[in-house]
């Protein structure tokens, strides 16, 4: 009866030794057994209050509780200290539980959130799914994504454990709750998912009896994202709906992330396949004229924007060399208006036009005026500026037709130093119903070359004060230095020193285009065909 009453209670007597004290008042005060001196076992207000008169009510902290101690003196002198926690304080305590339990919580999802937003890639963000959740909700975690193929993908961690993948070959209605998940329903309430139905492949090795499963989907935007399973140790407390309610707040955020980094990964893909049209291939020596080019997106993180070149045959395919074109080819190099993915766009309309347009390579102002009236019909408008060869090689002389239209005439570098400017000229494609251009006609003897280019070179603007332009005399005196030097060594010096003159500061698209008659009459080892965007 003594233990059974509902406060803590201390019989002490007259000279303060506690004689007796009830379960309560030892949870309170262990060290308050029968024979200890009531000054060395309980707080000091309850101290000073055991002496006469005694009060009717005292009050005072034991820890961070209040009591109130009310006395009650026996016939033998005896006193006895019922103690019971102030009014109002136990409800303040609990408050004080809840804040500190949310305050927890709020700091886990930020942590959570944080973490999940710190990469774009999706392994990646799976992973930390699974190790946030084995570490703060449950014992174990299983981020399952929608079905690939034939299997599940699935990132499993166990509680201090490291995230490991691998491909689960299972039917989700294997797992109680997890095809309502991965359809993007509503969780099932933990309390009706037997463990004892939950596959082998759902519970990590050496995992022990499960005591409690939560299945909850990962939301994504317009459809799922994958789902979550938490497992919890059968000696563990099971989940409580407050418990629930926490995994799928975090479910959500860790939803919206996978979504986020699966979308990028998409996008990544496409980007990437257009990025392999849109880039200017490579060069190298084609029906013995020798090519070489460069090419410097505007921005350090963009590998495509306006400026471009190609390289097309339009020659008769030799009836001896298979189906390896042969005779003469197309060079273009074009600069459109603007730069980054707009200009690329329209970069790749002009360079799949103009593939069109090949057979009437031997009429350069007729392909032009096409290409013209296909942009003056298209949504772009922007408009951009072309130049193009058309190379045959002669004994050992390389014969060239120019066309410019509104683009810098081509350079011509012969092999005494002198830099000619080629007499062609011509109005835009893409802004007026009607252009022109004029084509001129030049030979280059052994070694020298023809110089194509955009004014992203001449026009960069660096130097010693960083606002200087480079210029068409620099650039000629930059090409006249390297007279007689192969086309490649050409492009790379002027490369070198364009982007040099700029350093770090910010410049259009550069591109340049060398066409070289070769010193030596031998072809390349495949034929005289390098790699370039060639369709017979």
């Amino acid at each position: 009866m003594w233990n059974s009453a509902p406060y803590a209670a201390l019989v002490v007597d007259a000279a303060g030794t506690v004689r007796l004290a009830n379960d309560l008042a030892l949870a309170l005060f262990p060290g308050a057994g029968p024979g200890a001196r009531l000054t060395d076992v309980v707080p000091r207000w309850l101290t000073l209050a055991h002496q006469d008169p005694l009060p009717d009510t005292v009050r005072g902290r034991v820890g961070a509780r209040a009591f109130e101690a009310r006395p009650t003196r026996g016939p033998d002198g005896d006193v006895v200290w019922w103690l019971a926690e102030a009014p109002g304080d136990a409800g303040l305590r609990e408050a004080r539980e809840a804040l500190r339990t949310e305050r927890r919580r709020t700091a886990f999802l930020t942590e959570a959130s944080n973490a999940l937003l710190s990469s774009l890639n999706a392994e990646r963000c799976a992973d930390t799914t699974a190790r946030l959740a084995a570490g703060h909700l449950a014992d174990a975690a299983l981020v399952v994504a929608p079905p690939a193929g034939r299997g599940l993908p699935v990132t499993r961690c166990t509680r201090g454990g490291a995230p490991v993948r691998g491909q689960q070959t299972a039917e989700p209605a294997e797992m109680p709750g997890l095809a309502e998940a991965l359809g993007g329903f509503p969780p099932v309430p933990s309390r009706w998912i037997d463990p004892a139905h939950v596959p082998d492949w759902v519970v990590p090795e050496g995992f022990g009896p499960v005591g409690s499963i939560v299945v909850a989907p990962l939301p994504g935007q317009g459809g799922p994202a994958g789902a979550l399973i938490l497992l919890r140790y059968s000696t563990t407390e099971s989940f409580t709906d407050d418990e629930e309610i926490i995994v799928r707040l975090f479910a959500a955020r860790a939803g919206a992330a996978l979504y986020a980094a699966r979308m990028y990964l998409d996008q990544a893909a496409i980007t990437e396949t257009l990025m392999a049209e849109l880039l200017p291939p490579s060069l190298d020596q084609v029906a013995g004229v020798e090519l070489a080019a460069g090419y410097r997106a505007a921005g350090d993180a963009e590998r495509v924007g306006g400026d471009f070149y190609d390289v097309h045959p339009t020659g008769p395919v030799a009836p001896d060399a298979g189906a390896v074109p042969s005779g003469e080819y197309l060079v273009v190099l074009g600069d459109v208006c603007g730069k980054g993915l707009e200009a690329a766009v329209l970069t790749g309309k002009i360079r799949n036009t103009l593939h069109a347009l090949v057979p009437m390579a031997d009429d350069h102002p007729r392909m032009l005026r096409l290409l013209n009236g296909a942009l003056l019909n298209s949504r772009s408008a922007r408009f951009a500026t072309l130049v193009m060869a058309s190379t045959r090689r002669e004994g050992s002389h390389v014969r060239l037709r120019l066309t410019s239209a509104g683009h810098p005439a081509p350079l011509i570098v012969r092999s005494d130093g002198r830099v000619e400017e080629a007499a062609t000229r011509g109005t835009l494609v893409g802004a007026l119903p009607e252009i022109e251009a004029h084509t001129v006609e030049t030979s280059l003897a052994p070694g020298e070359t023809c110089v194509l280019y955009t004014d992203g070179i001449t026009e960069a603007r660096g130097g010693p004060l960083g606002g200087e332009l480079f210029g068409d005399d620099r650039l000629r005196g930059v090409l006249a230095e390297c007279a007689g030097l192969p086309g490649g060594a050409l492009v790379e010096r002027v490369q070198m020193l364009a982007s040099q003159w700029v350093s770090g500061g910010r410049h259009d698209d550069m591109a340049i285009v060398a066409v070289t008659a070769p010193r030596t009459n031998h072809l390349s080892a495949v034929g005289g065909h390098g790699p370039g965007r060639f369709t017979p």
